[in-house]
């Protein structure tokens, strides 16, 4: 009965089959039990009953599962966790095991199993389990056909995803990257706006010239103007010789201004002229100096709102919003989130010099369900921290930061029986505007679109205050906290 299929009639039952699986077990009297067991539950069986026919029948033969054995004669699964492990890291391994070796089982999941399960083997609980299996072969491939569809993306290798907001984002860039126009990248903090501003500089034809950046909200007005227009020997105490600002030192190539939203408004005027003109003066000096860059400016800030409060002059929105790309958060971009995830599973896991690879199903579940405020950089803060905690071959839920896996969905609700119950409209609508603003991260004129009406109308609703709601209105700037 060594080596011997069970599966009669094999063709009617795998049209019907959840997954093959490889029973691995030196009795050939339970090897029968299980493949029957596991028939009746729609799997379609094969056995092996050591570790070397078991090899030798996934090198030749296709199967979705291994259910072995933890104590096996002249061997043991452990080895043949191993050697899954290594040869085929895409087939979940389940390992059976008695009560007194559970400490063994443990070993066998560091070794690469994906679970064990204990005898006497309850088979509604053994299909249970295999379910999951499934499942997690299922999310692993999706995430490797993901991956190899992201490796064809041609010139754009640093951005990850293959979501539609990401492919409507590959669109604009190579339409965009020979062109000098100048370009405004907006989207929440940690979505990725300086990635972008450094794949469009390489990608372009300015890609032998420098990258030269600066964030204005990180340098004193004083300092910052000196930073971009230079300055002239003596202008200032400490200016003992000339210095060439950023916006000369850029020529040739890209000046990326981040967070351009901050820029002090005493200096705006200023660098509207030298975009417009293309010449600066150096702070101190006399003379106009060309310069020749491409202007990419960053923003989390919803510059509209902050020219209507007179924070930003609008004839500078209009002049470095030429082309406007607008990052969507993580949370719109569906999959993309367990491909990044595994990216950074891999960068970290290789830094570290720790072999862990892969996530497991309930964690990718919670990672697919949480909305990222912080976007990738809070994915990414999270990878790391998952892989130095881990002692598994796989990100497990445990893994993962409280924030993430005790999140649960919150939605306006409104259900009643007892017409008092029910919530007058205005509360239900502040609740809803509230609700909005919240998943676009407080930016306005977003959610006044979101919404149907104009940002007047919005102002005007969220400055009625009713009594009704304790909950204040979302910051204009939408800015998240660091990762």
């Amino acid at each position: 009965m060594d080596g011997t299929d069970y599966a009669h009639g094999m063709s009617t039952v795998e049209t019907i089959a959840h997954g093959r699986v490889l029973v691995v077990d030196d009795d050939p009297e339970l090897c029968a039990f299980y493949e029957a067991g596991l028939r009746a539950r729609s799997f379609a069986t094969a056995s092996r009953r050591s570790v070397k026919d078991a090899i030798s029948a996934l090198e030749t033969e296709s199967f979705d599962l291994v259910l072995t054995d933890l104590m096996l004669e002249g061997s043991t699964g452990l080895e043949l966790c191993r050697w899954v492990c290594d040869q085929r890291p895409e087939l979940p391994i389940v390992v059976m095991t008695a009560y007194g070796d559970i400490e063994t089982a443990v070993t066998a999941i560091q070794a690469g199993a994906y679970d064990f399960i204990t005898k006497p083997l309850e088979l509604d609980a053994l299909k249970l389990t295999l379910d999951r299996a499934m499942s997690h072969r299922e999310l692993r491939a999706e995430v490797t056909r993901l991956r190899t569809e992201v490796g064809r993306v041609p010139g754009f290798e640093e951005l990850i995803g293959t979501s539609p907001a990401m492919r409507k984002l590959y669109d604009v860039l190579d339409r965009i990257r020979d062109s000098d126009a100048s370009v405004l990248i907006s989207g929440e903090s940690g979505t990725g706006k300086e990635v972008v501003a450094r794949v469009l500089h390489r990608t372009s034809r300015r890609s032998a010239g420098p990258f030269v950046a600066v964030n204005c909200a990180a340098i004193p007005e004083a300092l910052l103007e000196s930073e971009l227009f230079g300055h002239a020997k003596g202008a200032f105490t400490d200016a003992r010789t000339r210095r060439a600002g950023l916006l000369q030192q850029s020529s040739g190539g890209t000046l990326f201004l981040d967070e351009i939203g901050d820029m002090p408004l005493g200096l705006q005027p200023k660098l509207l002229r030298a975009l417009q003109e293309r010449t600066v003066r150096p702070v101190g000096g006399d003379v106009e100096v060309p310069f020749d860059a491409r202007i990419i400016t960053a923003t989390h800030r919803d510059i509209e709102s902050a020219i209507e409060e007179g924070h930003f002059r609008e004839d500078l929105y209009f002049r470095i919003n030429v082309v406007h790309i607008a990052l969507p958060p993580l949370r719109a971009r569906g999959t993309d989130v367990l491909v990044l995830a595994d990216r950074f599973r891999r960068q970290f896991a290789t830094q570290s010099g720790k072999a862990v690879t892969g996530v497991s199903n309930a964690a990718g579940e919670k990672l697919s369900a949480y909305p990222w405020p912080g976007n990738v950089r809070e994915l990414m803060n999270c990878i790391e921290r998952a892989v130095a905690l881990t002692r598994n071959r796989q990100i497990e839920l445990e893994d993962l930061p409280d924030r993430i896996r005790e999140y649960s969905p919150s939605h306006v609700i409104v259900a009643a029986d007892d017409p008092s119950d029910f919530p007058p409209l205005e509360v239900v609508e502040r609740r809803y505007i509230h609700r909005v603003l919240e998943s676009v991260a407080g930016n306005k004129s977003v959610a006044a679109r979101v919404l149907g009406i104009d940002r007047k109308t919005l102002y005007r609703k969220l400055s009625h205050t009713t009594g009704t709601s304790s909950e204040p209105p979302p910051s204009d700037d939408g800015a998240e906290p660091s990762a």
